[in-house]
C-alpha cells in the first residue's frame, strides 16, 4: 500500500491533485465555516441555529467510553446542564469533511469528524474520545494507494497510551 501526501499530484487523474478533486462542489473553507458556526451555536445553547445546521437524521458514530458521549447529549437535548465544553483547538476542512480536535485537561482528548452535504447541512458525526485518529482516503479503486489527510496532534499533552484508529473515507 502506497501512502501519498495530501497535495501530491495523482498520475491517474492527468495532473489533478486530490485537493482539486475534493474541492469540486464547495471549497473546504465553506464547510469549516459551517462547523465553526455549529460549535458557537452549541456553546450558546442556540437550538434554532443548531437545528438549521444539523440534519434531523444525523448519522453518529462514537468510539470511546459511554460516559463521554457529551456531544450526543447536547445534540439530542438530553442534557441541558452539560459541564463539558467543546472548544476545538484545531479545525481542518478536507473536502466535505471537517476534522475538529480538542481536549479538556489531561484526561479527555477528542476528535470529531463532521460531514457537510452540498446544502450546508451536517449529515454525519464520527466522534472519538481518548483515541488518536488518522484520516486517510483511497485514491482509486484500482490499487491500494492511500493519502493521509489528517492526523491527531497529541504531542506531549498526553503522556499515556491512547488507541489509534485509521478512518478511511
Amino acid at each position: 500500500m502506497g501512502i501519498r501526501h495530501f497535495d501530491e499530484t495523482l498520475p491517474e487523474n492527468s495532473g489533478s491533485t486530490l485537493r482539486e478533486l475534493m474541492m469540486a462542489e464547495h471549497p473546504p473553507s465553506h464547510h469549516r465555516k459551517i462547523v465553526k458556526t455549529l460549535y458557537k451555536a452549541l456553546a450558546h445553547r442556540d437550538t434554532r441555529t443548531t437545528a438549521k445546521l444539523v440534519a434531523p437524521d444525523l448519522e453518529w458514530w462514537f468510539h470511546g467510553p459511554p460516559q463521554c458521549q457529551h456531544m450526543m447529549r447536547m445534540l439530542t437535548g438530553e442534557s441541558r446542564q452539560l459541564k463539558f465544553k467543546f472548544r476545538p483547538r484545531s479545525l481542518k476542512a478536507v473536502g466535505d469533511r471537517v476534522v475538529a480536535e480538542g481536549w479538556e485537561g489531561k484526561k479527555e482528548y477528542w476528535v470529531q469528524v463532521w460531514t457537510v452535504n452540498k446544502d450546508g447541512m451536517v449529515t454525519q458525526l464520527r466522534e472519538y474520545f481518548n483515541t488518536l485518529v488518522t484520516v486517510m482516503v483511497r485514491v482509486s479503486e484500482a490499487d491500494d494507494e492511500m493519502v493521509k489527510l489528517w492526523q491527531s496532534d497529541s504531542k506531549e499533552r498526553f503522556r499515556r497510551s491512547l488507541p489509534d484508529i485509521v478512518l478511511a473515507i
